[in-house]
């Protein structure tokens, strides 16, 4: 391989991971940014061109990729879930799809002139929105309780479903052009997805239970998965062509509602292949919009977009919340929030390479359109949805508060002052006396396990944003850092040093996941307890100019300080590497001798 393909590979892999830390870091969907560049560097300044780059190597690179990123958002749907998330979600996910559909085909046949095929086609793919798109903006946003399960679970369960819809539409377009008439082109279609269905469904079950006997070892598992994803690909693309997609999609639907099969390893490797393929697969599809195309539309897909944001969205969640307990406020919410995602982007692309492959009129009309409706719809929700939930009312204030794992003396004392302090705090505990001990002191509580999944449903971690471990287990102290980081951010995720003077090395719980430790190393939950026993408790003190941090610890040498609190109401607590400098305006609270 040449230097300069070499070049472009890496640059495009490397790009990817920058436009997904950018996204992380302004906290905006991560295909926004991809989309840009991709546009930027191909068609607007000419760096990229992936038909010249790959060749016909494109098509079959982009449908393996498609194929690998529908069953991981398939693994995802599982039927006991869309049964536990209320009827707004099951209404969301069949008639919402069916709105959406109906009207974005409806426009795109009288607005653009397309032909009916093309046109529902088109309102197939918009059906879909995806978590990748969706979290990003529940994140910043922070919406009401209600609100962020409605719009979590209906990104989670569309992806799969909205993607099965555009298969079957591609599907019979692709029959209407090698048949003979209407009932041939649907027999055709039903021997289609009857052969993805069922090759999909066998190799999902035969893997389910190569896993389930545990005939794979552990460190081949990820690897298996891919195997047997690309394998059963390839043999339904074999048997019948176009019917491989379906065929992933419905094996990942039958592997995540098997039963006693434990695929978390599997998906988080899936997720990890997924953003790389997603970087790469985006860049390039971007490189290959017609900017003439885009533009030859123009007015009309700026209407369209206008209508699916305006009127198509607020109705379908109108007609879809019917009858539930969302105020109008918050059904209002969840109409203006419906970002088009990642696999919209993958299958209009490798819909519309396979169309214009077989000579389709205005195929190559169709990617404009969907990247038109997906950078429309994220750039006009990512900046409108905070302000909107403000006016409305329906986001949760600032999450500054702290969530306590271990309901111990030091975790009562020290939660205790916190709320003194202005701070929202639950304590978690699985020991119910030292919970019914919190409660009888005004600590908010959850009795059982942080970590568990029970808690992953009932835990309330609304205005919640910081996480102090504080249990005398130091298992669940890393167990809970690990689990927490990924909600409040590794940087808010703090525990406290369980080591025992005397202790072995290799009894002792190091590395990144225990979580920032508190009051470094030298400071124990032991320590502190024996602080409290001594009859030291916790005073906060207000510095000021004339009164400065310095001048506190020359006053009070002995004193030592458990957390700070800034002119702002946020909380910070003291590490090895702590980044803060308390100033003027600032409390310090720290045990205090007796």
């Amino acid at each position: 391989m040449h230097a300069h393909e070499i070049v472009i590979f890496c640059g495009i892999l490397f790009t990817g991971f920058v436009c997904q830390w950018i996204a992380w870091r302004v906290k905006l969907p991560a295909i926004l940014f991809l989309l840009l560049f991709g546009i930027a560097a191909g068609p607007v300044l000419g760096w990229l061109n992936p038909s010249e780059l790959l060749g016909d190597l494109l098509l079959p690179l982009v449908s393996i990729s498609v194929a690998i990123i529908l069953f991981e958002g398939s693994l995802t749907l599982k039927f006991s879930e869309l049964r536990g998330h209320g009827a707004v979600v099951r209404r969301l996910v069949t008639f919402g799809v069916a709105i959406t559909w109906l009207s974005a085909s409806l426009a795109a046949y009288y607005l653009l002139h397309w032909d009916a095929y093309l046109s529902a086609l088109f309102g197939a793919i918009v059906t879909v929105s995806g978590p990748t798109v969706i979290m990003p903006l529940v994140r910043s946003v922070r919406p009401t309780a209600a609100v962020s399960s409605v719009l979590r679970w209906e990104a989670i369960l569309i992806d799969p479903l909205g993607a099965i819809l555009g298969l079957i539409v591609f599907d019979f377009i692709i029959a209407t052009q090698t048949a003979e008439g209407a009932i041939h082109a649907t027999a055709t279609v039903i021997i289609i997805v009857a052969a993805g269905s069922a090759l999909g469904a066998l190799g999902g079950y035969l893997f389910g239970l190569a896993v389930r006997k545990r005939l794979i070892p552990d460190f081949l598992r990820a690897y298996a998965s891919l195997a047997a994803v690309l394998a059963i690909f390839a043999a339904a693309e074999a048997i019948h062509g176009e019917s491989g997609l379906l065929a992933v999609t419905v094996m990942g639907i039958w592997l995540a509602n098997m039963r006693h099969v434990d695929l978390e390893d599997v998906v988080s490797f899936k997720e990890s292949i997924t953003l790389v393929l997603v970087a790469g697969l985006f860049i390039l599809l971007a490189a290959r919009v017609d900017l003439d195309a885009l533009f030859h539309i123009g007015m009309g897909a700026l209407t369209i977009v206008v209508l699916l944001q305006f009127v198509v969205g607020p109705l379908r969640a109108l007609v879809c919340s019917i009858g539930s307990s969302l105020s109008w406020r918050e059904r209002l919410f969840v109409g203006w929030v419906f970002p088009r995602g990642i696999v919209a982007a993958a299958i209009s692309a490798l819909f519309a390479l396979r169309l214009e492959e077989r000579g389709y009129a205005g195929a190559d009309s169709l990617v404009p359109l969907v990247f038109t409706v997906i950078i429309g719809t994220v750039i006009l929700q990512s900046l409108t949805a905070r302000p909107l939930a403000r006016f409305l009312g329906v986001a949760e204030p600032e999450p500054i508060g702290v969530l306590i794992v271990g309901a111990n003396h030091v975790a009562q004392v020290i939660a205790k002052e916190l709320i003194e302090n202005g701070q929202k705090v639950t304590i978690a505990d699985s020991h119910y006396a030292s919970i019914q001990e919190a409660r009888m002191m005004g600590i908010p509580t959850f009795y059982g396990s942080a970590v568990s999944s029970y808690a992953d449903e009932k835990l309330d971690l609304a205005g919640l944003g910081t996480l102090l471990s504080l249990s005398r287990q130091p298992g669940l102290n890393e167990l809970a850092c690990v689990r927490f980081a990924e909600d409040f951010g590794r940087d808010n995720v703090f525990t406290i040093s369980n080591h025992v003077q005397g202790e072995h090395d290799k009894h002792k719980v190091t590395g990144e996941s225990r979580g920032r430790v508190l009051l470094g190393d030298e400071l124990s939950l032991e320590a502190l307890q024996e602080r409290i026993d001594a009859g030291q408790k916790l005073k906060t003190t207000k510095l000021s100019e004339e009164f400065s941090l310095e001048a506190y610890f020359e006053q009070h040498p002995k004193r030592q300080p458990v957390f700070y609190t800034d002119d702002s109401g946020h909380v910070h607590f003291p590490v090895v590497d702590s980044d803060f400098t308390p100033k003027a305006g600032w409390t310090v609270s720290a045990f205090a001798e007796p």
